[in-house]
């Protein structure tokens, strides 16, 4: 249920469950997510992507998280690639509280299933991290 203050929350307070297993696990750990816009009027979101289909580019709900050696993300992906229907899931992410006490505010993606997974350039002499980015098509989206 969403928890309303006098003060904006911060944004990097966050967990991502796609219900299959624990959110608080180390493959849950994701660093960032890039919402898409919402349209009031799903037809006139279709008809400004230039697309029928709810696949389009720009209704993607994106999710980057560190490399850590999982493959998790990479066999849902993969599924998809081959042409086997992966299984569709229901993403949630829940926005904490600064102390992680609370959840203040949920987001609930109904029917999600990958669309592309990318990775961060390599390179030897900036020794930075390299990213997963995992997008993400959904049939619907709630808040509460």
């Amino acid at each position: 249920m969403a928890v309303m203050r006098d003060r904006p929350y911060g944004n990097s307070n966050f967990l991502v469950n796609f219900g299959a297993g624990d959110n608080r696990s180390v493959t849950a750990g994701f660093s960032e997510v890039t919402f898409p816009s919402f349209a009031a009027d799903p037809a006139e979101s279709k008809q400004n992507q230039g697309a029928g289909s709810p696949d389009a580019v720009g209704n993607h709900l994106v999710l980057k998280r560190g490399l850590i050696g999982s493959l998790d993300l990479y066999a849902w992906w993969n599924k998809a690639r081959r042409g086997k229907a992966p299984q569709r899931r229901t993403l949630i992410i829940e926005l904490l509280s600064e102390d992680h006490s609370t959840v203040v505010l949920t987001w609930r993606f109904r029917n999600v299933r990958p669309v592309s997974l990318s990775y961060s350039p390599l390179r030897a002499a900036e020794g930075g991290i390299v990213i997963e980015t995992l997008e993400l098509a959904f049939d619907g989206m709630e808040m509460s």
